[in-house]
């Protein structure tokens, strides 16, 4: 019988094992609750401003944010609040990145980039959290997925700078 804790720490084994020392991942989560772990080998991650999907998902309150990036992504989601506005980042297939064609509006972190990924159970504020943790071994959100949300989030950013400008002109 699995119980959460034990699926909690397979998931957390998973997410170490992409470190070459996984060991030192488990002494940064347990001393500061967030560990570097590269990019490009086991999942890459869609790094999306927080302006871009508070307008996709027409809400900035942090619950709806959440209910509605799981529903829309369906994978593992992390926030970063330490650049102004916050930062979301959107796990991916690893291979993802070979094929993106939307840096412009979210680019897509691979070989050679670490990302700040939080410990299992840092699921609130403050600081680097999952808005969405991983379910399983290898709960990635689909590219498809991403780049609707992609896309709905700036089409919503111009339509609103648009209106602004013909508000201005009056």
């Amino acid at each position: 019988m699995y119980t959460q804790q034990g699926l909690d720490r397979a998931i957390a084994e998973w997410l170490a094992r992409s470190h070459s020392t996984p060991e030192h991942v488990w002494r940064e989560w347990d001393a500061q609750g967030v560990a570097l772990l590269p990019l490009g080998e086991r999942f890459a991650a869609v790094r999306l401003p927080a302006g871009t999907v508070h307008a996709a998902v027409d809400s900035e309150d942090r619950d709806r944010v959440a209910a509605a990036l799981g529903e829309r992504l369906g994978g593992s989601i992390i926030h970063d609040r330490r650049v102004a506005g916050g930062t979301y980042y959107a796990l991916i297939q690893a291979y993802a990145g070979f094929a993106w064609a939307y840096g412009d509006a979210a680019v897509c972190l691979g070989h050679g980039t670490y990302l700040g990924v939080p410990r299992i159970d840092r699921q609130q504020p403050p600081g680097t959290h999952w808005v969405i943790p991983p379910r399983y071994e290898g709960d990635l959100c689909a590219p498809r997925a991403i780049i609707d949300l992609v896309e709905t989030g700036c089409s919503r950013l111009a339509a609103r700078e648009e209106v602004a400008d013909d508000a201005r002109r009056l």
